[in-house]
C-alpha cells in the first residue's frame, strides 16, 4: 500500500450515496373419603314395636331427648359411629318443602357405604307418603352415618305439617338418606305417625353404625383405598401377575405431549447493574496497615484484600511475596516489600519467593493467552528473575499444589498412532517410547481446558438419532433446499453432526442467522449468542422477527437472557450458535459446552483472521487445526472497498483500492503529535462533513494505551474537543464516552450519565450500570479511542485507525485485519508507521499460544475429517 492517499484528503471528500404434571394426590388411607372403605348397603327394616306404644306427643318429646344426637362439623375428621345419629334441622325442613329440585353435585365423591346407610329416594317416599322423588344435592361430600339422630322440635313440627316437600338443603353437610327408612319398612311405616317412624329409624341407624364399627376392625382389602395413578399402577401389576396383560403394554409410558410454543416474555425494564461488593472496610484497613509497614502504596489495599480474601493481612505478614497476586505488581516491587517486612531474613533463595514468582509467571502467561508453559521456558524465566534454583522452585510449587505438571505426547504428522498404554504407563513417555513435552500450568486453566475437551467430545459423539422426536433427514434437506451456496452447506452439515465450525467475515454472519431461522422453523429450540450487545442487535436484525433467539454469551450463561435451564441445569436448547467464536477463551468455552444438554448441536462461527480471545486459550483456532468436525467456509465476501482491503490483509497483501465514495482514506503523518492532531480533525470535522457520520458514531483505534499517540493521549485530546469539562467525577463528566470492563476481556462501550453517592452511573449498550467509586479507576476508561483488542467483535459506522511510528512493534497481520474491519461505511488510516505497516501485514503473524486442547481432543473424537 502506498503511503500517498489514493483519493482526495478526508477533509474535503464528496459525500457518498449511500414437566409432567404431578399425579393427583392420593387420599389419606385413614380418612373415609373413597368408595372402597366401607360396604354399601347396610339398610335394614327399623324396629317399630316401641314406637307403636307411644302417642304422637310422647314421640315428639322422645325425639327431642335422644341422648346420642350428635352432628359432626367435619365428616372427614370424625368417627362415623360417634357422628352417625344426627340429622340437621335444615335438612328436615328442606326435605319436606322441596321434593322436586334435588340433584347430586358430586356423586362421584360419595361413599357408597354412606349412601347405603341412608335410605333411597323411594324409601323416603314410602315412609312419609311423599309422591315426588327426592335426590340428595351433594351426596359426595358427606358421610351418611354422620347425618345422625338429633332432630329439633322445629324440624319435627315441619315434618308433620308438610309431608310432601323433602329435599336436603346441603347434602355436603348432612346426608338426608340416613334419616329415612328403607323400602322394606315402608308398609309398616304407613301405620305410624311421622314422629314414631323417626324414633324407630334412629334406633336402626345406631345398630347399623355399631355393625360398621365392628367391620372396620377386620381386614381391609389391599389397595382398596388407592385412587388416581397409584390405583392404575396397582391394577397394571395385578394384570401382569395374572397373565391378562403383557409387561410391555401394561407399563407403557404415555405419549409425550407436543411441545408448546414458549409464551412471549413480558417486557423487562432494564435495571441498574451494580458491581459486586468488595471486601469490608475493616479488612481493607488491616491490609492497609501491613502495606504501610512494608512501604507499599495504600491504594493497593482494596485490591490486595480482594485478591487474597479472608485474612489477607495475616497472609501478607507470613508470606510478603503474596503481593504478586495483585494485578499490576511486579517482582521487584514485591521484593522491596518483602525486605521491608522481613529485614535480614529476606533473600533471593527464599522458598516462598521462588513459589510466588513461579505462580506469577504462569499468571502472566495466561494474560498473554497461554493455558500452560513448557517447563524449560518456565525455568528459564525464573532464572532471569534471580531465582537461584529454578527447578527447585518449580518442584516446590508443584508439591504445594499451586501448579500442575503435564506430559503430553508429541504427535508426528504422518506417523501411525501408538497403541494405547496401560493405565499405569499412561503419560510416561520413557516407558511407552513416545516423545513427550512437559508442560506446567495453573489448575484453574488446566481444569477448564480438560472440561472443554470432554464437553466437545460429548457434543461430537452424542448427536440424537432419527427416532421421530426431531426433524427428519428429509426435513433438513428441505430446509437446505430453500437456501443456497454456503448457507445450504451449513444447514446440511448441522443436520448430520453435533459440532460444526463456520468461518467467514462480517457479511457471512447472515449464514448462521439463516441457520437459526431454518432450525426454528423445524421446531428446534435454537439460540444464537454473541459477545456484545451491539453484536446481538446486529444479529437480531439478521434473524428477523424472532429477536428472542439472539443473546449475549454472558447473558445466556447467567440466565438473564435466553431460554433458561431445565431441571438438570442444562440450557433448554437443541441448537446453540456462537458468533465471534475466536473470542472464546477456555473458561467461557467450557461453561458453554458443559451447559448443553445431551444431543444438542453446537455451531461455532467466526472470522479466523481477527485477534484471538483476551483470556487464555485459542479455542476456535485449535478446533480448526484439529479437524475433528465439519468446517464450512463462507463464500460470501465483505463488499465494497473496505471489504476488498480487509480481504487482502487476510492473505498477507496490503493493496491499494479504489474508493470513489471516500470509503477508505489514507492520511500520512510525520510524528505522533501530528497523528493526534489529524485524528481529532477527522473525528470532529472531516468525517461528519464528508461522510455524514457524527463524532459519537466514529471510533478511534490505536495499538496501545501508552505512548504519544496511545489511547490516553488521544482520549484527552478528543475529550477537550468534543466534551470539555473538569472531570469532577473521578476524571469523568456527564456525556463522556467510556468503556466499562466488568470482567477481564469484556468491554462494553457507554457514556457517563451522572455520579452520586452510589457511584458512577453509566449507560452501556442501552442498559444502566452503576460502578462503585472505588472501582471506577480499575474498570472505566474514556473510549473515544480504544485498542484493537477492545474493539474486536464491535463495529461502528466510521473508524479512524491511528498507526504512530512509536507503536510499530505491536503491529501484526491479525491486529491490522481486526482494526481495518471495524468500519462499516468509512475507514481512515492515520499512517505514521511507514514501511512497518506492509511488513506487518505480509510477515508478522500472531504469537503462538501454548495450549493443550488439541492433545486432549485427539483420543476422544472420531478420525480427523
Amino acid at each position: 500500500m502506498s503511503t500517498e492517499p489514493p483519493t482526495a484528503a478526508a477533509e474535503e471528500p464528496a459525500a457518498p450515496e449511500g414437566t409432567e404434571p404431578e399425579p393427583p394426590s392420593e387420599p389419606d388411607a385413614d380418612a373415609p373419603e373413597t368408595a372402597g372403605e366401607v360396604d354399601a348397603g347396610d339398610t335394614a327394616a327399623p324396629e317399630t314395636t316401641e314406637a307403636k306404644e307411644l302417642s304422637e306427643t310422647e314421640a315428639e318429646i322422645a325425639a327431642q331427648h335422644v341422648p346420642d344426637a350428635v352432628t359432626p362439623e367435619s365428616a372427614g375428621e370424625s368417627d362415623a359411629a360417634d357422628a352417625g345419629d344426627a340429622t340437621t334441622t335444615e335438612a328436615d325442613i328442606a326435605a319436606q318443602r322441596e321434593p322436586d329440585a334435588v340433584t347430586p353435585e358430586s356423586a362421584g365423591e360419595s361413599d357408597a357405604a354412606d349412601a347405603g346407610d341412608a335410605a333411597t329416594t323411594e324409601a323416603d317416599i314410602a315412609a312419609q307418603h311423599v309422591p315426588d322423588a327426592v335426590t340428595p344435592e351433594s351426596a359426595g361430600e358427606s358421610d351418611a352415618a354422620e347425618a345422625g339422630d338429633a332432630t329439633s322440635p322445629e324440624a319435627d313440627i315441619a315434618a308433620q305439617r308438610e309431608p310432601d316437600a323433602v329435599t336436603p338443603e346441603s347434602a355436603g353437610e348432612s346426608d338426608a338418606g340416613d334419616a329415612a327408612t328403607t323400602e322394606a319398612s315402608a308398609t309398616e311405616a304407613k301405620e305410624l305417625s311421622e314422629a314414631e317412624a323417626e324414633i324407630a329409624a334412629q334406633r336402626e341407624l345406631r345398630e347399623r353404625i355399631e355393625e360398621r364399627k365392628a367391620a372396620k376392625q377386620g381386614p381391609v382389602d389391599a389397595g382398596a383405598k388407592l385412587s388416581g395413578k397409584a390405583a392404575d399402577l396397582l391394577a397394571a401389576v395385578r394384570a401382569v401377575e395374572s397373565g391378562e396383560q403383557p409387561v410391555a403394554s401394561a407399563f407403557r409410558e404415555p405419549e409425550p405431549t407436543p411441545r408448546r410454543a414458549p409464551e412471549p416474555e413480558p417486557v423487562r425494564r432494564p435495571q441498574p447493574v451494580a458491581a459486586a461488593a468488595g471486601p469490608d472496610d475493616e479488612a481493607v484497613e488491616a491490609v492497609r496497615a501491613v502495606l504501610a509497614e512494608g512501604g507499599a502504596p495504600a491504594a493497593l489495599a482494596a485490591r490486595t484484600a480482594a485478591a487474597l480474601g479472608e485474612g489477607a493481612d495475616a497472609q501478607l505478614r507470613e508470606d510478603p511475596w503474596q503481593l504478586l497476586r495483585v494485578t499490576g505488581v511486579r517482582t521487584e516491587q514485591a521484593d522491596g516489600f518483602a525486605r521491608a517486612l522481613l529485614g535480614a531474613e529476606c533473600g533471593p533463595d527464599d522458598e516462598r519467593r521462588g513459589r510466588a514468582i513461579t505462580v506469577w509467571l504462569l499468571e502472566q502467561a495466561a494474560v498473554a493467552g497461554h493455558t500452560a508453559l513448557d517447563a524449560s521456558a518456565l525455568t528459564a524465566a525464573l532464572g532471569q528473575r534471580a531465582v537461584p534454583d529454578p527447578d527447585a522452585a518449580v518442584q516446590s510449587a508443584i508439591a504445594e499444589g499451586d501448579i500442575l505438571v503435564f506430559q503430553d505426547a508429541i504427535e508426528t504428522p504422518g506417523a501411525p498412532a501408538p497403541a494405547p498404554a496401560d493405565d499405569e504407563d499412561e503419560g510416561e513417555g520413557e516407558e511407552t517410547g513416545r516423545p513427550v513435552r512437559v508442560l506446567v500450568g495453573l489448575e484453574q486453566y488446566a481444569l477448564a481446558e480438560e472440561s472443554l475437551a470432554d464437553g466437545l467430545a460429548r457434543v461430537i459423539n452424542s448427536l440424537p438419532k432419527e427416532d421421530g422426536s426431531g426433524p427428519s433427514a428429509a426435513d433438513w434437506e428441505s430446509a437446505a433446499g430453500e437456501a443456497s451456496g454456503s448457507t445450504a452447506e451449513l444447514i446440511r452439515a448441522v443436520a448430520g453432526h453435533g459440532l460444526v465450525l463456520h468461518t467467514g467475515g462480517e457479511t457471512a454472519r447472515a449464514e448462521p442467522a439463516a441457520l437459526v431461522a431454518a432450525a426454528g422453523a423445524l421446531g428446534l429450540r435454537v439460540c444464537a449468542a454473541t459477545h456484545s450487545a451491539g453484536g446481538r442487535r446486529r444479529l437480531a436484525g439478521l434473524v428477523g422477527s424472532d429477536e428472542g433467539a439472539s443473546v449475549t454469551v454472558a447473558g445466556l450463561l447467567s440466565g438473564a437472557e435466553g431460554p433458561g435451564r431445565d431441571r438438570d441445569g442444562a440450557l433448554a436448547l437443541d441448537l446453540l450458535v456462537v458468533l465471534d467464536a475466536p473470542q472464546l477463551d477456555v473458561e467461557t468455552g467450557a461453561m458453554l459446552v458443559e451447559s448443553l444438554p445431551d444431543g444438542a448441536r453446537l455451531v461455532l462461527s467466526g472470522d479466523p483472521g481477527v485477534l484471538w480471545s483476551a483470556g487464555p486459550g485459542r479455542v476456535f483456532a485449535d478446533l480448526v487445526a484439529a479437524r475433528c468436525c465439519p468446517q464450512v467456509v463462507s463464500r460470501t465476501p465483505d463488499p465494497g472497498p473496505i471489504g476488498e482491503l480487509v480481504s487482502g490483509v487476510g492473505i498477507g497483501e496490503l493493496n491499494q483500492v479504489d474508493a470513489p465514495g471516500k470509503e477508505v482514506v489514507i492520511v500520512p503523518v510525520r510524528d505522533a503529535g501530528e497523528a493526534v492532531h489529524r485524528t481529532v480533525q477527522l473525528v470532529a470535522d472531516s468525517v461528519p462533513r464528508a461522510i455524514g457520520v457524527p463524532p459519537q458514531d466514529t471510533q478511534v483505534i490505536t495499538p496501545g494505551h501508552g505512548g504519544a499517540a496511545g489511547t490516553r493521549a488521544l482520549n484527552a485530546a478528543l475529550k477537550e474537543r468534543l466534551n470539555p469539562g473538569p472531570g469532577r467525577f473521578g476524571g469523568f463528566d456527564p456525556g463522556d464516552r467510556v468503556a466499562h470492563v466488568p470482567a477481564p476481556g469484556r468491554t462494553a462501550p457507554g457514556r457517563v450519565i451522572r455520579a452520586d453517592a452510589e457511584g458512577l452511573h453509566l449507560e452501556c449498550d442501552g442498559a444502566p450500570v452503576v460502578v462503585p467509586k472505588e472501582r471506577v479507576e480499575q474498570t472505566v476508561r474514556h473510549a473515544w479511542a480504544l485498542t484493537a483488542h477492545q474493539a474486536v467483535g464491535l463495529t461502528w459506522p466510521a473508524v479512524v485507525v491511528v498507526l504512530p511510528g512509536d507503536a510499530t512493534a505491536a503491529l501484526t497481520r491479525a491486529w491490522v485485519y481486526t482494526a481495518f474491519s471495524r468500519g462499516e461505511r468509512h475507514l481512515s488510516v492515520v499512517q505514521g508507521a511507514e514501511q512497518a505497516l506492509p511488513r506487518a501485514v505480509a510477515e508478522v503473524l500472531p504469537k503462538d499460544r501454548t495450549t493443550r486442547l488439541q492433545t486432549l481432543l485427539r483420543p476422544q473424537v472420531p478420525a480427523a475429517l
